[in-house]
């Protein structure tokens, strides 16, 4: 079968205002509901109070209701007598009364109880005038019967909740929850919980999705999968448009031999666009069909996610009437370039954190099919579709996805990986809920060129110095003399081969590196487990070149331990506690010194000192103790300062 390929590619905001042109908000019905039903439902029409509240005039405070005209005159040296209210004589008289209490007709004032003195007998003083109405809520000093209450097309929020009652509602009029049918294909798909088998994809885009749609205001309605049919893809569309308002096809957007969804559309309705100038969601697939708007999702879950944020949640705000709020955006500098493709509009994920006097976003990766970063992302940074990258130390205006305060607590870690940084971001939490540790993986030497650029506030280390054997204070003072740093320790660790279970391929040490037979995984330059696999082949007098994939690398000690375990490689130079995570075999090379280098001013800060308490905490020593391969008795000790 002849591929196919994309229609011309339309611009994002091209697409979502000819998409939003076709969309009739008059396709959405009303109800009637019960106001304690109602929290975040979108009014269907104004609103009026049935009565006034107060419905009566109320007490505002405890005390005693007067006659102001009685209490003209009183002073601390001329206080006023009154006496209580008995039959039908009023002048000079008083009544006890509790906030909330009516008034009785003939009293216009409350007196605090605060300033009333009471008599043996039974009566009182008081020792000031009061004004008519004082202390006194009258009839509709919050709303008049027949006023506007509430507007059309307004979200209805806990305190609109308490309006509504207090003005004589029980019920109230909201548009409906617009519907979005949400299709899952492909042949590939499994239920989340059943046996992944290779070529298994597990489906998880409509939980994805769905949870959006209800996020904006919309019911999430997930039909059952369809397959890599186009007939039965084409059936399964018209079904769900019979019941829903929007439909959105999952995967089968693209120019692949099984992607039908274009197609589909086009045949149904009609095709209005297929391929956005976006990245990542650029094969998404819009269309009318019946009348509604219907739009191809791509199948990766980052892509998804765009679409969804870009094309579906307008979609659902039009057909409410109501806008689900702007998210807050922060302008943050940005670490280090990066590159875009000229014509597409990128969202780039990113951690955000503030070092000393500026917000930094450090770039997360860019894999459409990666969800994880979209889990660890705190905003998202669009790269205009005419620009072709950004430039190192440019600011950027960055779309939230965390509350700025929770940014305002992160602590930022760019350096060498180790899988006691996740142990430490769990105690850390569990002693300060508000902090979060943003690891971003890019080997020792990158981590102290970051704090050079006050764009971390620690670096993970554990570079080797070849001349003398000594752990990182080398580096420190070669590589970065002129930055304020302490340098801390954390752990010493296993460094070894991660092998197959039971070693089928026999590797006991470094040497087997040369055997033609053996497929080796390495790190990228400038990690400490680079460094030392190259200080220890020169010391073993081996050459490079004899090893069979030298040249492959990877940036994490589990990224290595992943490519044994699924057959990619035969051994590679990582740490005990990523082999025994994945169940895999570990061959010891040597022990190191792997510690945190913290810029100064972090050390000094209110953040720095909590995060060296939780390094010297009992639980923390003994987690990462538990991962093996690890020695954390002297974890915390400042070993040199610059």
């Amino acid at each position: 079968m002849a591929r196919k390929r994309y229609l011309k590619k339309t611009p994002l905001k091209d697409a979502r205002e000819l998409f939003l042109s076709r969309v009739d908000p008059a396709a959405l019905g009303s109800e009637e509901i019960p106001i304690d039903d109602a929290l975040d439902r979108i009014t269907a029409e104004p609103v009026f109070a049935k009565i006034s509240a107060p419905h009566y005039h109320a007490s505002a405070m405890d005390g005693i209701c007067v006659r102001a005209e009685d209490t003209f005159g009183a002073t601390e040296f001329a206080p006023k007598k009154l006496r209580p209210v008995s039959g039908e004589k009023f002048a000079g008289a008083f009544q006890y009364v509790d906030t909330g209490n009516a008034i009785p007709l003939w009293a216009n004032a409350v007196v605090m109880i605060e300033k009333v003195h009471q008599l043996e007998d039974g009566g009182v003083e008081i020792f000031d005038s009061v004004a008519p109405w004082n202390h006194v809520r009258l009839v509709g000093e919050d709303v008049v019967a027949t006023e506007l209450l509430l507007p059309r097309a307004h979200r209805l929020r806990p305190y609109d909740l308490g309006a509504l009652f207090a003005a004589g509602h029980t019920k109230v009029k909201v548009k409906e929850k617009p519907r979005v049918a949400i299709l899952p294909t492909g042949n590939e798909l499994i239920e989340p919980g059943d046996e992944p088998m290779p070529g298994a994809v597990i489906e998880f885009n409509s939980s994805v999705l769905g949870g959006f749609v209800r996020e904006w205001g919309g019911a999430s309605v997930r039909t059952a999968r369809v397959g890599d049919d186009p007939a039965k893809l084409g059936a399964a569309l018209r079904e769900a448009l019979k019941h829903n308002h929007v439909a959105a096809i999952i995967a089968g957007s693209s120019a692949g031999e099984h992607d039908f969804t274009a197609e589909v559309i086009a045949n149904e309705g009609e095709l209005l666009a297929h391929g956005i100038d976006v990245m990542p969601g650029k094969p998404a697939v819009l269309g009318i069909v019946d009348g509604k708007p219907v739009i191809g999702i791509p199948g990766y879950p980052v892509s998804a996610i765009v679409i969804a944020r870009e094309i579906l949640r307008p979609v659902v705000e039009k057909l409410l009437g109501a806008s689900c709020g702007a998210p807050p955006t922060v302008n943050a500098v940005v670490p280090k370039k990066i590159p875009s493709h000229l014509g597409l509009e990128e969202f780039v994920r990113v951690h955000l954190g503030r070092v000393e006097d500026k917000l930094i976003a450090a770039p997360l990766g860019r894999g459409a099919g990666v969800i994880t970063t979209m889990v660890h992302a705190d905003g998202l940074m669009r790269i205009p579709s005419m620009v072709e990258g950004v430039n190192a130390g440019e600011e950027m205006e960055i779309e939230l996805l965390r509350p700025l305060t929770d940014i305002e607590n992160t602590v930022l870690a760019i350096g060498s990986h180790d899988l006691a940084i996740g142990i430490l971001e769990d105690r850390l939490k569990l002693a300060h809920p508000q902090c979060k540790i943003a690891a971003t993986n890019v080997g020792s030497l990158g981590g102290l060129f970051a704090l050079q650029r006050r764009e971390t506030h620690i670096a993970g280390c554990h570079l080797l110095d070849p001349d003398t054997g000594a752990y990182n204070i080398p580096d420190i003072k070669r590589m970065i003399p002129d930055t304020p740093v302490v340098l801390v320790h954390l752990a010493r660790r296993e460094q070894g081969l991660i092998v197959e279970r039971d070693n089928p391929k026999n590797v006991f040490g470094l040497d087997a590196l040369a055997r033609p037979d053996v497929m080796f995984v390495n790190r990228q330059p400038g990690s400490g487990t680079r460094v030392l696999l190259d200080y220890e082949l020169k010391r073993l007098q081996m050459d490079p070149a004899g090893i069979r994939g030298y040249e492959r690398e990877e940036f994490t000690h589990m990224a290595v331990g992943v490519a044994v375990a699924s057959g990619l490689a035969d051994t590679g130079l990582g740490v005990r506690s990523a082999a025994n995570a994945l169940g895999l075999d570990f061959i010891p090379v040597g022990e190191e010194q792997y510690d945190l280098v913290f810029l100064r001013s972090f050390f000094d800060s209110e953040k720095g000192r909590r995060l060296l308490e939780t390094i010297r905490s009992g639980g923390f020593k003994h987690a990462v103790s538990d991962l093996g391969g690890y020695d954390t008795a002297k974890a915390g000790k400042i070993l040199y300062r610059q």
